[in-house]
């Protein structure tokens, strides 16, 4: 299963702070114990953020192999959402190991997505006692879902921020390094291809040393935005050197043929960017 956020848990602290004031108001509207949001990773849903209210039932960090989740049958149900009862005489969650490890039997979840519809996660309340959820709890919670999607947005859109910058790093006459960090997005993508052609006609750039290091893969939009920089950078008449190529970057560049028809040098390290263009860095 694909994980559509690199983004680490502690990432997104504006989401645990609002799903925990809006916990108190879901346990209470749907009379259960426990509340928690889980984040969808590329093999497990772990919980993110949880409220017991009289018993610890399921604690922050809790973690679950996806096949054997709860959360796999939300994503799969064409109304991503599912309850029961009693989760042990539920046909679907009465084999999964999972239910007697949490010895609950009220559940109900529904599908946490961000506002452009990516799925996240799961948001989710449970019992010890039989639950009997009706329609009007089911889009009730849903409707808390849709208020923590724009709280994810928010997360990501704070994770970006800090990335909005193009770093260009002039290092001598002709020659300057371009360092990419963080996400890149429809937003950075246009930022960095207008300054970098900028900057390199404008100083009479012949080489751009782009370092990939930093760099953080969530689809397939960065491979695009090198292609056209390189393209534009060659039209203009300056050569681009890549390095600091992660093995995540590496895998998306394979799947890509236009990545490999690229007439860019890539190399390990600023070191061999640098004597490639016939500079060598020595001690004093």
């Amino acid at each position: 299963m694909a994980n559509e956020y690199n983004l680490n848990s502690t990432d997104f602290q504006s989401l645990k702070t609002a799903s925990k004031k809006m916990f108190d108001m879901i346990v209470t509207r749907l009379n259960v114990n426990t509340a928690y949001v889980a984040k969808r990773g590329e093999k497990e849903m772990t919980v993110l953020s949880s409220l017991n209210k009289d018993e610890e039932i399921i604690p922050e960090g809790y973690s679950v192999e996806y096949g054997g989740s709860y959360c796999r049958h939300i994503f799969n149900n064409v109304n991503n959402e599912m309850h029961t009862a009693d989760v042990n005489h539920y046909e679907i969650t009465r084999n999964l190991d999972v239910t007697p490890e949490l010895g609950i039997k009220g559940y109900l979840g529904v599908t946490l997505t961000d506002t452009e519809g990516t799925i996240f996660g799961t948001l989710c309340v449970m019992d010890r006692e039989e639950r009997e959820f009706s329609e009007e709890d089911v889009e009730y919670l849903k409707s808390m879902a849709d208020l923590l999607s724009h709280i994810i947005e928010l997360d990501k859109t704070k994770f970006n921020m800090g990335f909005l910058s193009v770093p260009i790093l002039p290092i001598t006459n002709g020659v300057s390094i371009l360092t990419l960090q963080g996400v890149i997005d429809d937003q950075r993508a246009n930022k960095i291809m207008e300054s970098v052609l900028q900057h390199t006609s404008e100083k009479q750039i012949d080489y751009i040393i782009i370092d990939l290091s930093g760099l953080v893969i969530i689809d397939d939009l960065f491979p695009n935005l090198l292609v056209k920089l390189v393209q534009s950078l060659q039209l203009i008449g300056a050569e681009t050197i890549i390095t600091g190529i992660t093995p995540e970057a590496a895998l998306h560049n394979i799947s890509s043929q236009h990545i490999q028809d690229l007439k860019a040098k890539t190399v390990h390290n600023l070191e061999g960017a640098l004597e490639y263009i016939g500079f060598h860095l020595q001690e004093k």
